[in-house]
């Protein structure tokens, strides 16, 4: 059985402070992100619905994935959304030695520059998985941690589509960072439960923004 957290606990969020978990604002604010991507079958779909309804959303991209399909990678920028670093290799931070880990993280800017030179400072472990040392090795770098609030665990295909849009919905606060994915395991969930957030969120009132980067 999988474990993981829909809405962070003011206890994680307390313990790794260093990290960034919410951005409230004076007016209700949420930011919209997505993992994992770009891959041509599925960041199109999410780039259309973010257009239909006017919203900016922030990517953070796998540096493989970017090298692999430029075009799509392109059409997220074009389209003006935000990007951030999400490894070149979706690695995770708790298993891979930490001189590794930050030259893969270098690898992706690397991969972001050359679509977009002056790169990102924005940074999301995959898994959510990151040590104290790299977590330093990253801020020496310039890079800030960007976690997440609301986890709408569309990866899960042990839930249903209904689920996860009842996850962003009940737990999404002024300031919330929620999280889905452009990928094709997240594909069925999160092309149900994308449109409806938006949706609510739109009619209790929300801004949508993207993280500084």
């Amino acid at each position: 059985m999988k474990f993981y957290w829909v809405k962070t606990s003011w206890l994680i969020k307390k313990l790794f402070g260093g990290f960034i978990w919410s951005l409230p604002k004076e007016v209700p604010t949420v930011y919209l992100t997505f993992d994992d991507g770009p891959i041509p079958q599925v960041t199109p779909l999410v780039l259309d619905i973010l257009k239909r309804y006017n919203v900016k959303a922030t990517f953070f991209c796998i540096g493989d994935n970017i090298d692999k399909h430029p075009e799509t990678f392109k059409q997220i920028l074009a389209a003006g959304h935000a990007v951030g670093n999400h490894t070149y290799n979706h690695l995770d931070g708790w298993r891979v030695d930490d001189n590794i880990y930050i030259a893969n993280t270098e690898l992706c800017q690397k991969a972001i520059k050359k679509h977009k030179p002056e790169g990102t400072k924005i940074f999301r472990p995959p898994y959510g998985k990151l040590s104290s040392v790299k977590a330093r090795g990253l801020k020496q770098k310039g890079y800030t941690v960007i976690m997440w609030d609301v986890l709408s665990a569309d990866f899960d295909r042990g839930i249903s589509p209904e689920k996860c849009l009842k996850n962003v919905v009940k737990n999404a606060r002024n300031g919330s960072i929620i999280i889905f994915h452009d990928s094709l395991k997240a594909q069925k969930n999160m092309q149900y439960a994308l449109p409806r957030a938006i949706e609510y969120l739109k009619r209790e009132r929300f801004r949508f923004e993207l993280l500084p980067v």
